[in-house]
């Protein structure tokens, strides 16, 4: 007897609701969440970056901007090199202990330190060294991100042309809602009620109006596709049309980052929560109808192996071992280091209450956990894994298996798909601007205020931005997304892993009674398994198999294989030292306290 997706769901669920009315409600208490203290919103209100928002407008910004496209990415990839159990249970289990955690205190600590970023943070208490260090990882780590999700929305556009009209409709939507709201103060409730139908009618219109911008594979050419230039004298992936919306992504991203967060940032991020709610909660909803009341086209089976190995499935060209790199490759769908800059970067920033901060925050990641649930549940019932074509081309499974599962709520299956496929570009376009201008927060941050002529450009908004994306670009050249994206996540959890030591050191500075274990657990957890994952990228696959074996083909691809390698060498570099510097404080302030506490005798008068 097949076994059925319900499980993956069931268990899922079942772990998450008990965590959130458990753990939620400690950690709430263990803060001291206060809805009498002012937040930084409101503190310093000024209508660009601090602007006080409603709870709903502001879980639609945090979730949508977390969520992403990489916890769909990630553990499809997972799925497919090691098989569905290890991936369900990472997700099931470290994400209400680790990801959630981490989310919610970076939250907290931020608004308790007037809505400044985790590097500022650590800052007041390692000094500006540590400070700095920790900046220049996370902008090395929003590089990442850009480079990683403007490939995957490129991959899904090429897929699915339809879902590219949707997604520029999307934009232009929120734009206009923006105006709505913020120029022209018209109605909230009117605004939802006549923008989030029209965002749903922007799949129709895809569908009618499909857009590439170069003629796609023959095989993958759907008639009626409108065909906007001729050529692109750049390839990705094997494809023109993949380069040439790599490139279109990457521009968007640079803009959408300058603009003011009323105009597009918060508006787009309210209407893509809708898409998020729908096609997270659709899903769950069909595959319990499609379960146990009506039927699909295909049964909601699980049809690939539980388990491929220790060291992954043949269809990764070379040695993917379990331990570290399958921590590495689910990335966001447990724990994500990016979540920690968005937290402490907008969301701290426009959180209207503090008790806002468990929905958002900790809430926030079990949102993020329910769409990598979601994600596996697509892939092992669409079990398409083109093995010419290798990991980064089965990423469009989300869309055909998720057009599946909403055939159960009677959707049909190719405007479910299109849907689907809208909702994994709208997410990763989200969190892709999101970081871009996160990461222009980190470099301002670094300049502070600048004193000489490359200051003034490090701090000019168009020149950091542009810089980003550059480099973004030049990431992606070696195409091999099997080394990519774990380099993504590598970075990503270490960031996660720096992020806790940072709640960790603000607590115990706070008060010597803190328990220190919540933070402290998982912060040397992942810093472990990134440290170790990150240095088998570098010697294993960027320089044995990509170097010396040849792997790398062609002037672009070896110089982004480089790069790539010492990118990994540069974050273990920087984190571990972080780490040292952040043990450093921990120690001298417990020390310090036990000196208090037992009349001023040390530990070495006593020795």
């Amino acid at each position: 007897m097949s076994l059925g997706i319900i499980w993956i769901v069931a268990l899922v669920l079942t772990t998450f609701t008990v965590a959130y009315v458990g753990y939620g409600r400690y950690l709430a208490g263990f803060v001291d969440l206060d809805d009498s203290r002012e937040t930084p919103a409101h503190r310093y209100d000024d209508g660009q970056e601090y602007v006080p928002a409603k709870k709903p407008v502001l879980l639609g910004h945090h979730y949508s901007s977390i969520a992403g496209g990489a916890p769909i990415v990630g553990p499809i990839t997972a799925a497919l090199i090691w098989g569905w159990v290890p991936a369900v249970l990472w997700v099931a289990i470290g994400n209400p202990i680790l990801g959630a955690v981490h989310d919610f205190v970076s939250l907290s600590g931020s608004i308790r330190h007037e809505g400044k970023s985790i590097g500022s943070i650590l800052g007041e208490y390692v000094g500006k060294q540590g400070k700095d260090m920790l900046l220049w990882f996370a902008f090395l780590l929003v590089i990442l991100v850009v480079a990683v999700f403007a490939l995957v929305i490129a991959v899904v556009f090429n897929a699915f042309p339809e879902a590219a009209t949707a997604s520029i409709l999307y934009v232009a939507l929120a734009l206009i809602f923006g105006v709505w709201l913020y120029q022209l103060g018209l109605s909230f409730a009117l605004g939802t009620v006549i923008f989030v139908p029209a965002v749903f009618v922007a799949v129709w219109v895809g569908i009618q109006f499909p857009i590439a911008l170069t003629p796609p594979a023959e095989d993958a050419f759907r008639e009626g596709t409108f065909v906007l230039l001729g050529g692109f004298p750049l390839e990705l992936l094997g494809e023109q049309n993949i380069a040439a919306w790599v490139v279109t992504i990457l521009v968007y991203g640079g803009i959408a980052s300058v603009l003011p967060v009323w105009m597009l940032l918060q508006p787009r991020d309210y209407l893509s929560s809708f898409l998020l709610y729908t096609g997270v909660g659709g899903a769950l909803l069909a595959v319990i109808v499609g379960t146990f009341i009506t039927t699909t086209a295909e049964p909601l089976t699980i049809n690939i192996p539980a388990w491929y190995g220790f060291m992954g499935s043949d269809l990764v060209p070379f040695l993917m071992p379990l331990f570290p790199l399958l921590f590495l490759t689910i990335a966001c769908g447990t724990i994500s280091g990016f979540h920690s800059l968005v937290s402490s970067g907008t969301t701290a920033k426009q959180l209207n209450k503090e008790t806002d901060a468990k929905l958002i925050g900790y809430g926030g990641m079990l949102g993020e956990g329910l769409l990598a649930a979601v994600a596996i549940c697509t892939v092992v019932l669409i079990a398409a894994t083109p093995a010419e074509g290798g990991i980064a081309l089965a990423l469009p499974n989300f869309a055909d298996g998720g057009g599946i599962i909403l055939t159960a709520l009677g959707v049909p299956l190719f405007g479910g798909t299109v849907f689907m496929g809208l909702v994994l570009s709208a997410f990763l376009l989200t969190s892709m601007d999101t970081a871009v201008r996160l990461g222009r927060y980190m470099v301002e941050e670094i300049v502070g205020t600048p004193e000489t002529a490359v200051e003034e450009a490090g701090a000019n908004k168009v020149v950091n931005t542009s810089v980003i994306v550059v480099i973004a670009f030049v990431l992606l050249g070696s195409g091999e997304w099997e080394t990519l994206w774990p380099l993504f996540g590598g970075a990503n959890q270490l960031l996660a892993a720096l992020a806790l030591l940072t709640a960790t050191v603000w607590l115990a500075n706070w008060d010597e009674s803190k328990q220190l274990i919540s933070t402290g657990g998982p912060m040397a957890l992942m810093a472990g398994i990134t440290v170790c994952g990150l240095l088998w990228l570098a010697g294993y696959q960027v320089l044995y198999q990509g170097i010396v074996l040849g792997g790398l083909e062609g002037t672009f691809e070896v110089v982004a294989g480089i790069v790539q390698g010492l990118l990994a060498l540069v974050l273990v570099g920087l984190g571990v030292a972080l780490l040292w510097i952040g043990y450093g404080n921990l120690k001298t302030v417990r020390r310090t306290d036990a000196v208090a506490a037992d009349g001023g005798e040390t530990a070495e008068d006593d020795d």
